[in-house]
């Protein structure tokens, strides 16, 4: 179906003129609707950015110990998942602002001269025809004046001509005037018959060329204008289709995080997390009232067996131990407010952490020696000794973090022996169990039988104390930092090293504690670190 605005719109130039004038409007409206579409979806993705990173664990926070759980692990990745979502809205947004928003803005522009153009054409042609008609009319006017002073020169001389009473003279002066009159009403004709030959032709190719030629290319703008509102509307679609897949697997990774979780591998978290190590307490002895003889406290009631004063009654009644409330706060730098178990693992983490910065250290160490050699071998580019400094800094924190390091090394190892001589007491510490006490007793028996000995054992080494020791168990000794001790009996595999302080002071000490310096001499001499 086709047609022509030219033959078919020939005198509505001011409608057609209306008309494309509301069809830029058009093209504007859509290019503000998908403007705030951009906008939607840059805030869109803003919101969903700033929640994904609302939620995300913060560093040294307790949120990155929740997740080792399955679920916490699985909501994380639900949050990157969220985050990568987000970045999908922005690259809408950046799509619909390239290649719609900016290219229509662009159009419109373009489109508004075209216009601006043909009816400046058409307001040109209109003015002309305007014109020509206006001669004509002028013209008309002209011979219809000249007509009619004609007719009133001849009706005059035809009236003279009849009067006997007027002179010759006279009646032929009213005869040149009437010949004059109607030489000029024929003057007046002719003119007018030429511009009247003249507007038709310019009226036909007004009307049958000029006009038609002018609305057609206002029809092929129209059609254009059209067309490209139509392509917009199809690349709007598109930039949503094009995220789809992107995403889909936004989507599927949610799912498949979701998909990951395992129950029962958080359980088993809990216990790894919670596991205190201890036994649970024994059964509770019967203590006799009735009885006039003074009640003796049982080791594993549930009262207070540090004295012995009888317990009053609202005593005796407390909470079971494994629900009293403890003390939550961070507790010291050694973990010692923790169980066995749980000290253990938090000492590992520290361990851990002391190693990174250790690897941290080594690797400016290694930065730093290279700088330097470069300056030896290239003093113009810097001075050597101006590393020094820092490699002497590097190298005191190294050994203050190994320190550290193998400090709590030692803690650990002495955790695992600690938990075989310790039980649970009912208010939640731990205290000596001495049925448990064997391997040491056994050795302290040892100890008592070697004392027993006229001549004390041969000194086979020295060696010097990392850290403090309270030997508090029978059979060992107390030592502080950095005391020199002489050694009498070597680690025999259990980790205790036998040492003698002076002719009256002896015990074992756990090997880890100290830096053993054997005698080169004596049999089987070798170094612990």
């Amino acid at each position: 179906m086709s047609c022509r605005w030219g033959t078919e719109l020939w005198d509505q130039f001011d409608n057609l003129e209306k008309h494309t004038h509301w069809g830029i409007e058009f093209v504007e409206k859509y290019t503000k609707f998908v403007k705030e579409r951009s906008e939607i979806e840059i805030s869109y993705a803003k919101q969903i950015r700033n929640l994904s990173k609302k939620y995300q664990p913060k560093k040294n926070s307790r949120e990155e110990d929740e997740y080792k759980y399955t679920s916490c692990r699985a909501f994380l990745m639900t949050l990157n998942e969220l985050n990568d979502y987000a970045g999908q809205h922005e690259v809408m947004a950046e799509d619909l602002t390239t290649h719609i928003i900016c290219e229509l803005t662009r159009y419109i522009q373009e489109l508004k001269a075209e216009r601006k153009s043909h009816f400046h054409d058409g307001h040109r042609a209109q003015q002309h025809i305007e014109n020509s008609w206006k001669q004509l009319e002028s013209s008309k006017r002209r011979f219809e004046r000249d007509c009619k002073e004609a007719d009133r020169a001849q009706q005059y001389f035809d009236k003279i001509d009849a009067d006997i009473n007027v002179t010759k003279a006279d009646v032929e002066k009213a005869r040149q005037q009437a010949q004059m009159k109607h030489q000029v009403a024929e003057d007046s004709k002719n003119e007018y018959l030429t511009f009247l030959q003249k507007f038709n032709k310019e009226q036909n190719a007004h009307y049958h060329t000029l006009i038609p030629h002018i609305f057609q290319k206002l029809q092929e703008m129209e059609e254009k204008r059209i067309e490209r509102v139509g392509e917009s509307m199809k690349t709007y679609a598109e930039v949503d289709r094009k995220v789809l897949p992107i995403v889909g697997k936004c989507l599927d990774g949610m799912t498949k995080a979701a998909e990951s979780i395992e129950p029962k591998m958080d359980t088993k978290h809990v216990v790894e997390s919670y596991k205190s190590g201890f036994e649970p307490p024994g059964d509770v002895e019967v203590e006799d009232y009735s009885l006039s003889m003074r009640r003796t406290v049982s080791e594993s009631s549930y009262l207070n067996s540090q004295g012995e004063t009888k317990p009053s009654r609202s005593n005796s009644r407390g909470k079971l131990w494994p629900f009293i409330k403890r003390n939550k706060g961070s507790g010291p730098e050694d973990c010692s407010h923790l169980p066995p178990e749980q000290r253990r693992k938090k000492l590992q983490a520290k361990i851990n952490d002391i190693n990174k910065e250790i690897q941290k250290e080594m690797d400016q160490r290694d930065a730093l020696s290279t700088m330097k050699d470069v300056y030896i071998k290239n003093p113009h580019m810097g001075d050597a000794n101006s590393v020094d400094p820092r490699l002497e800094e590097i190298c005191q924190n190294t050994d203050k973090l190994q320190l550290d390091a193998r400090k709590y090394e030692v803690i650990s190892m002495l955790l695992v022996f600690t938990v075989a001589i310790h039980v649970v007491s009912p208010d939640g510490s731990y205290t000596e169990d001495h049925s448990t006490e064997h391997h040491l007793k056994s050795r302290s028996t040892d100890f008592d039988d070697d004392f027993d000995y006229e001549d004390p054992l041969p000194t086979i080494g020295t060696c010097k104390s990392l850290y403090p020791f309270e030997g508090q168990n029978e059979g060992t000794i107390s030592m502080t930092e950095g005391e020199l001790l002489y050694v009498i009996e070597e680690d025999k595999g259990d980790g205790w090293t036998r040492v003698r302080r002076n002719e009256d002071e002896e015990g074992y000490v756990p090997t880890s504690y100290i830096k053993v310096f054997f005698d080169t001499n004596a049999k089987g001499a070798m170094t612990y670190i």
